[in-house]
């Protein structure tokens, strides 16, 4: 029997979306073992003069605990 564990970070990037999710999920693995998956919430975009400046994204991602 396996049990898992959620977590919900939030990653951002200045390129994309795409980018931000990737680099939350890099990070993330960085200190959690065994992500089987995320879910996308939210996202969200930081405009500025017209601009978008930045990309994020809360995300939930799940894990099998040992």
């Amino acid at each position: 029997m396996s049990i898992a564990k959620v977590s919900e970070i939030t990653s951002s990037s200045t390129k994309s979306f795409d980018d931000a999710i990737e680099k939350g999920i890099k990070r993330a693995s960085k200190t959690i073992r065994g992500i089987q998956g995320a879910w996308i919430q939210d996202q969200k975009l930081v405009i500025n003069d017209g601009k978008i400046i930045e990309y994020r994204v809360n995300m939930k991602i799940s894990f099998v605990l040992d």
